[in-house]
C-alpha cells in the first residue's frame, strides 16, 4: 500500500490554497498529489479548522460583561458608544450546481452565496452566516440569520437600554450598518442623502467611521486569503467550508501577538490623519476589488418604527453635543 498523505502535508496544501488561490491543478504539481485527492483534502481540512478553532476564535458573547467589553472597545477606538458590532455582507461568487437554474443568481448576473458578518472594533469576526443563495434580496439575508432573530427576540443577554454618556434618554445597544439594511431599534444606518443637515452629516460620518471596521475586515480577508480574489470554481456547499475556515483563521491570526503584524501590517488597513482631516486608504483599497466578493446593494426600506427613528435621532444629537470630537467637522 502507498504511504498515506501526512496531516502536516494536508494542512500545508489547504493553507497554500487559501493564501494564494492557486488552482487544484497547480497545487497538484507543487505537492505531487492528485487533483482529486487535493479537492477532498482541502474540504476535509477546512471543516477541521473551523471545528477546532470556532470555540475560541469565533463565538458570540453570552454574557452582558462580554458585550460590554466589545462596546467599550468601540467607544475607546472609534468614539462610538454602546455599539456591539459593525454589520455588512458580501456575495461570494461560486460555481452554480447542475440543474440549479437561477437559484443562486445575484443582481450582477453571477451565481453566489452570501457571507453576512458582524465585526468588532479590532477587525475580528464576532459572527458569520454563510450559505444563503444570492437570489435572496440583500436586505432580507440579515433578517434570516440566527443572530438577527436572537437580537430582535432579546435572547443574546445584551445589556439593557441606558443613556449615552452625559445624556438622559435611555437607548439600546446597537449594531452599525449601511443603507443595505433596514433601520431597527438595535440596528442603525445612515440618513439618506436627501435628509442631510449639519447634524445628520456628522452622524453619517461618525457611523461610517465605526463601520470601517467591517469594511477593513473584509478587505484584509480578501487581501490575505487570495482564494477570494477570483470567482471560486466550486459548488456552494464546498465554498461555505472555505469561507468559514478563512474567517476563523483570520481571527486566529489577528489575536497572535507575534504574527499579527505580519498578517495585518499597519499599511494594510485604513488610517486617519486627524490633523489634516484625511483618511489614508489601506493597501487593500489600492488593489482592484476582488471579483469573487461583491458588495450588497442598498435596498434597505425607509419604513421604520418610531422607536428606531428616535434611537438614531438620539445618537445624532449626542454626536453634535456631548459626544462631539474636535476633528469631526473636517471629515464630514
Amino acid at each position: 500500500m502507498r504511504e498515506a498523505i501526512s496531516p502536516a502535508k494536508r494542512l500545508a496544501v489547504t493553507l497554500r490554497c487559501l493564501a494564494t488561490g492557486e488552482t487544484f491543478s497547480s497545487l497538484s504539481y507543487s505537492f505531487r498529489i492528485s487533483r482529486h485527492a487535493i479537492s477532498e483534502i482541502i474540504l476535509e481540512v477546512c471543516k477541521a479548522i473551523y471545528t477546532v478553532l470556532k470555540g475560541n476564535f469565533l463565538k458570540i458573547p453570552s454574557t452582558e460583561e462580554e458585550w460590554h467589553t466589545i462596546a467599550k472597545r468601540f467607544e475607546d477606538v472609534w468614539q462610538f458608544p454602546k455599539c456591539i458590532g459593525a454589520l455588512d455582507g458580501k456575495h461570494v461568487v461560486v460555481q452554480s450546481p447542475d440543474n440549479s437554474g437561477s437559484y443562486y443568481h445575484n443582481y450582477k448576473g453571477t451565481d453566489s452565496i452570501v457571507l453576512m458578518a458582524l465585526v468588532d472594533a479590532d477587525l475580528q469576526f464576532i459572527y458569520v452566516d454563510v450559505g444563503t443563495n444570492g437570489r435572496v434580496s440583500d436586505g432580507g439575508v440579515w433578517n434570516k440569520t440566527t443572530l438577527c432573530q436572537a437580537l430582535m427576540g432579546n435572547k443574546l443577554h445584551i445589556p439593557p437600554p441606558s443613556p449615552l454618556p452625559g445624556r438622559i434618554k435611555p437607548v439600546p445597544i446597537v449594531v452599525v450598518a449601511d443603507a443595505a439594511f433596514s433601520l431597527k431599534n438595535h440596528l442603525i444606518k445612515p440618513y439618506p442623502e436627501n435628509q442631510l443637515n449639519s447634524e445628520s452629516r456628522v452622524f453619517n460620518y461618525r457611523l461610517s467611521r465605526a463601520r470601517r471596521c467591517v469594511e477593513n475586515a473584509f478587505g484584509v480577508l480578501a487581501n490575505r486569503m487570495r482564494v477570494f480574489r477570483a470567482p471560486i470554481a466550486l459548488s456552494p456547499k464546498k465554498v461555505e467550508h472555505i469561507v468559514l475556515a478563512s474567517t476563523v483563521l483570520h481571527n486566529f491570526l489577528r489575536r497572535q501577538k507575534t504574527g499579527r503584524a505580519l498578517y495585518t501590517p499597519a499599511t494594510l488597513t485604513d488610517r486617519e490623519d486627524l490633523g489634516a482631516g484625511d483618511v489614508l486608504p489601506g493597501q487593500w483599497c489600492v488593489e482592484p476589488a476582488p471579483s469573487s466578493m461583491l458588495q450588497l446593494r442598498a435596498m434597505g426600506s425607509n419604513n421604520y418604527a418610531t422607536n428606531a427613528k428616535a434611537v438614531r435621532e438620539e445618537y445624532r444629537d449626542y454626536f453634535s453635543t456631548n459626544g462631539a470630537v474636535s476633528w469631526q467637522q473636517m471629515f464630514h
